[in-house]
């Protein structure tokens, strides 16, 4: 037993958030707002967020980078587990969507620490500075994953983490018969970032897949 990460069947699944998840209400209440969306499935699960949010908090971080923020959830978990002089800076595209978020950072009093950044993210990412984030969350367009990701390692501090959503895409990446677009862009971006000697990485079978990608201190080092 323990020699490959289990598979989750909706009876183990449900059990794993019996026993883990500490989601509430108003928390709740923005996931099943969201999952009546048409576009609802592109959601963090809840989990995720959890989990990312303890990634915060045992790194310290004070500065998160966010690309992609639909209706907020994943921001909402984030700026959470951020101090109160923490700052996450959020990139959208749609106002409709991130009007459903400020909405809830509101309620939930953390609207003080997102700023909320309405243009396409790679115009966003490029008026940043660099090494100014703790920790950067990837979760937008397939097509620009890879130049996110560079723009992430120039954006976070060395001994930083880069965390890159949707890389097994409901398990479409290692089926050789798909050969959608998106499906080519995260297989391309997952083999570039599994060889990237400027980082320690690992892939976590949460959500739809999550990468973690630490920059290393000194490019090509192991420290």
């Amino acid at each position: 037993m323990g020699k490959r990460t289990l598979e989750l069947n909706d009876t183990l699944y449900q059990y794993l958030l019996d026993v883990s998840l500490r989601e509430d209400a108003l928390q709740k209440a923005l996931r099943e707002e969201t999952d009546r969306l048409e576009m609802g499935v592109m959601q963090v699960s809840a989990d995720q967020a959890q989990f990312m949010a303890l990634l915060i908090r045992l790194m310290g971080a004070r500065r998160v980078l966010e690309i992609g923020a639909f209706t907020g959830y994943s921001a909402l978990a984030m700026a959470r587990a951020l101090p109160e002089e923490g700052r996450l800076v959020t990139c959208d595209v749609s106002a409709e969507w991130t009007g459903i978020a400020r909405r809830y950072w509101r309620e939930a009093g953390v609207d003080g620490r997102i700023e909320l950044r309405l243009a396409p993210a790679l115009e966003t990412l490029e008026g940043l500075a660099d090494g100014g984030f703790d920790f950067a969350f990837i979760d937008a367009d397939k097509a620009n994953q890879q130049a996110y990701y560079e723009h992430c390692l120039r954006l976070v501090r060395p001994g930083g983490l880069i965390a890159i959503d949707n890389v097994l895409w409901s398990g479409a990446v290692a089926d050789p018969d798909n050969q959608a677009d998106d499906t080519r862009a995260i297989r391309a971006c997952n083999a570039f970032v599994h060889q990237d000697p400027r980082v320690d990485m690992s892939l976590v079978p949460i959500g739809d897949g999550l990468t973690l990608a630490r920059k290393r201190v000194n490019a090509g080092s192991t420290s």
